[in-house]
């Protein structure tokens, strides 16, 4: 998060005085157009002219921050505070450069004054939080974004954080601390669709049929701009995994093809020497910008899955769903759908994690939000979808936590009449 500029403060002394000033408001400009290194030597000169312009330290240390010299940042902002900024956005501005220069015991200090002199300020809790979750202090990361959304409920951000900081306290043994803080965060804000979906989860409560489409929605958009990278590290082959599949079992090309849950576009490559026509469609408009540069797509739809298949019958030639049936729990009407945009003959080639058969339940929705699903409940849901199952593999789909996901790789077709 940058900096915030603050405005003249300190003396303002003789002859100095109107270079100084009128240096540090060039600054100004330079850096609220984004030039950081326009900006930078300007307040310095205005510095130099009169060493105690608060507001200018304050803004040189935003500059310097921009520019990665974190250490001189720093620096700028304590400066601030020594001329008289006492206020909790100095102290804010120090300790996120310090996070992030990670001299994390300097930048809880700051943080903490910060909170003393302004603790209606909602991103300095939000930083706190993260800056704690950095040390592993799950727990008390989790009350500092609980403090944020006090202030600010509808902050995407950090209800994020905040469901992904119980995933770790979970992970890492904290079952029921964790538990009880998604039990919290689903009571302070029963509208919103990560409580209500991660916070059922952790806490081990009954979860939806199906995730919402406001939880799958917000997820992806704020996730859009690193998945390709943070799938890589994970080792992801749900979209190789069903380009081999179609390699062995589709002869066919020249067809309609849809990308369901397309995402970014991971599939686009394997899918399109097979078609005629390429269509993805997905809830995320986030995903869906990443996935029109890749320019393999004819047509891309930000759409509901279920709704946008029924509204189509008889369409697609073959409809492809790598991990998207995870964010479903009954299957029934997304198959139920798929069937039915399919032409006879029409395929539907998807993956889902396995669920281990001793679980003893057809599908369970994981910490993490997604679901898994045992292989008995699956093939019924596609015999009672009216599809026939022409394959099913067994293999890994990615890491998670260093462990091996396992899941079902599957070709179903809908029969000739």
């Amino acid at each position: 998060m940058a900096g915030s500029r603050l405005s003249l403060r300190g003396g303002l002394r003789g002859a100095a005085v109107a270079p100084a000033v009128r240096l540090s408001r060039q600054a100004d400009a330079l850096a609220s157009a984004g030039d950081a290194a326009g900006a930078e030597p300007l307040y310095a000169r205005a510095l130099e002219a009169d060493p105690t312009l608060a507001g200018t330290h304050n803004n040189h240390g935003n500059a310097l921050r921009a520019l990665g010299r974190l250490q001189e940042a720093a620096a700028a902002y304590r400066a601030a505070v020594a001329h008289g900024l006492h206020e909790g956005m100095a102290h804010y501005n120090l300790g996120s450069v310090l996070r992030q220069a990670e001299r994390h015991g300097e930048a809880d200090d700051a943080f903490r004054q910060s909170l003393a002199l302004r603790p209606d300020h909602a991103e300095a809790w939000n930083n706190r939080g993260n800056l704690l979750r950095d040390l592993g202090r799950f727990g008390e990361a989790a009350t500092g974004y609980r403090r944020a959304l006090t202030l600010r409920p509808d902050w995407a951000d950090a209800h994020d954080n905040l469901g992904a900081v119980l995933y770790l306290l979970h992970e890492q043994g904290g079952v029921e601390e964790a538990a009880a803080l998604a039990r919290l965060w689903r009571r302070d804000h029963p509208a919103n669709p990560l409580a209500r979906h991660i916070g059922a989860a952790i806490a081990g409560e009954e979860a939806d049929a199906r995730a919402p489409d406001d939880y799958v929605r917000q997820t992806f958009d704020l996730f859009a701009e690193e998945f390709d990278r943070k799938l890589a590290e994970l080792d992801y082959r749900a979209p190789s995994l069903l380009a081999g599949l179609l390699a062995e079992e589709e002869r066919r090309s020249g067809l309609d093809v849809l990308d369901a849950g397309c995402g970014t576009g991971l599939c686009a490559a394997s899918l399109r020497p097979y078609a005629r026509r390429l269509v993805g469609v997905d809830l995320s408009d986030g995903m869906l910008d990443r996935a029109r540069t890749r320019g393999l797509y004819d047509e891309l739809q930000a759409a509901e899955l279920v709704g946008f298949l029924t509204e189509r019958p008889g369409v697609f030639d073959l409809v492809i769903a790598a991990d998207v049936f995870c964010y479903f729990g009954v299957l029934d009407d997304a198959f139920a759908a798929a069937r039915a945009a399919l032409r006879p003959g029409g395929r539907l080639a998807f993956t889902v994690e396995e669920l281990d058969p001793a679980d003893g339940r057809p599908h369970r929705v994981a910490t993490h939000g997604r679901y898994a699903h045992a292989e008995a409940y699956v093939r019924a849901a596609v015999a009672g979808a009216g599809l026939s199952l022409r394959r099913c593999d067994h293999d890994r789909l990615r890491y998670e936590s260093g462990e091996p996901v396992m899941g079902l790789v599957m070709l179903a077709e809908r029969t000739p009449a």
